[in-house]
């Protein structure tokens, strides 16, 4: 019987993956600072905004008449049965940064992989950005995003006053499941005095 050379190349793979780090990898891979994180964040929400104008240019008017809006360019999601994700994006109201904003959610049902996408929420009246930066907003499992692709933003609106955007980026997930996201608002001050 033939072995296959997939096995073998497997388990060698799985091995290196779980060595400890030598102290010459361990003293490169430093943590970054709390300013290069913000200055990553920053270049992220702006190459994201820009992708997704690339990718639907009628997205614009939702940048243009919205109170607000919310960009996390990186969502990570994982699960089986279970699935659990987060992110961390900027706040913009009237078209000017306001604050950071963090994501978390969990979901429960038929569930398996993993995915990476952005997302982009729009406010259309300063009632829903208020409720946003007072830590009172949350999506249930109703709540429906438009995947960006050329045109899909023409067709689109705003529903209970906010309209969801999403891109993905990679992975894959097969998904029938309910959850949550919620979300927290952290302005600049506030983190300055967490310092």
């Amino acid at each position: 019987m033939k072995k296959s050379p997939l096995v073998p190349a497997l388990a060698a793979a799985l091995f290196c993956a779980l060595l400890p780090a030598s102290p010459a990898q361990s003293a490169e891979k430093k943590e970054p600072t709390a300013a290069e994180q913000r200055a990553q964040l920053r270049k992220d929400v702006q190459s994201t905004i820009a992708r997704y104008k690339k990718a639907d240019p009628g997205i614009n008017r939702f940048f243009k008449e919205s109170s607000g809006y919310v960009v996390f360019p990186n969502v990570g999601k994982v699960g089986f049965i279970v699935g659990v994700g987060d992110a961390v994006g900027e706040v913009y109201e009237e078209g000017k940064l306001i604050g950071t904003a963090s994501m978390s959610f969990a979901t429960v049902g038929l569930q398996a992989g993993a995915q990476e996408y952005s997302e982009i929420i729009f406010f259309e009246e300063h009632a829903a950005v208020d409720r946003f930066k007072q830590n009172k907003f949350e999506f249930t499992a109703n709540a429906s995003a438009v995947i960006v692709k050329a045109g899909a933003s023409k067709s689109s609106n705003y529903r209970d006053g906010v309209a969801v955007f999403t891109h993905t980026k990679g992975g894959a997930m097969v998904e029938a499941a309910l959850g949550t996201q919620k979300f927290k608002f952290t302005a600049p001050q506030a983190a300055a005095k967490k310092k």
